[in-house]
């Protein structure tokens, strides 16, 4: 269990340092500019109001989500390169590839190789503003490599059957403080 939830953790606080960066670095680097501005059109994401119902941010927010958005990917649309790329910039040391192919295929949910502004605030709703459960439900997910609905630990796998299940992550996760601590670090991210 020790040596798992180590990793995890140390999984989790590096998810949380990885967004900390891309939000304050990128998305809201433009906060101080003046409101009117703010509400201009080539600054409003589609659906805005459909987006406000279905995630956890205000307008204004979402406002400079897209914009920030807009700024690393004027198309619109992430691919993989790209997002490893914009990635890149925040962790210059060492090769953050592979950890950045697993957060990419995270926020891709649709599973077609590309991340819009929907996928990707959606994604930051559930772990800057969602409930613990969600919180950890999506992190569940990142793990989930294969998407099987399992993650291929030993130590978390509380009843020995070689994988762990969401419910048995939930509770491992629920039943270590560090962990608990390291997922209201979300909350401080924007």
């Amino acid at each position: 269990m020790a040596g798992c939830a180590s990793r995890c953790r140390q999984g989790v606080l590096k998810l949380i340092q990885s967004l900390q960066r891309l939000v304050s670095g990128t998305l809201t680097k433009d906060k101080t500019d003046d409101e009117l501005e703010m509400t201009m059109v080539c600054h409003r994401p589609e659906g805005l109001e459909q987006l406000e119902a279905q995630t956890n941010f205000t307008k204004q927010e979402l406002q400079i989500l897209y914009r920030g958005f807009k700024n690393e990917c004027p198309s619109g649309v992430v691919n993989e390169e790209t997002f490893k790329h914009i990635y890149a910039q925040f962790f210059p040391h060492g090769d953050a590839s592979m950890y950045a192919h697993y957060l990419f295929n995270a926020f891709d949910t649709t599973n077609n190789g590309s991340i819009k502004f929907k996928d990707f605030v959606m994604g930051l709703s559930i772990l800057l503003r969602g409930t613990l459960r969600e919180k950890l439900e999506w992190t569940f997910h990142l793990y989930d490599i294969n998407r099987d609905g399992y993650i291929n630990r030993e130590k978390m796998d509380k009843n020995k059957d070689g994988v762990v299940t969401l419910e048995e992550f939930v509770i491992a996760c629920q039943e270590d403080e560090t962990m608990m601590r390291s997922m209201q670090l979300f909350e401080n991210v924007m």
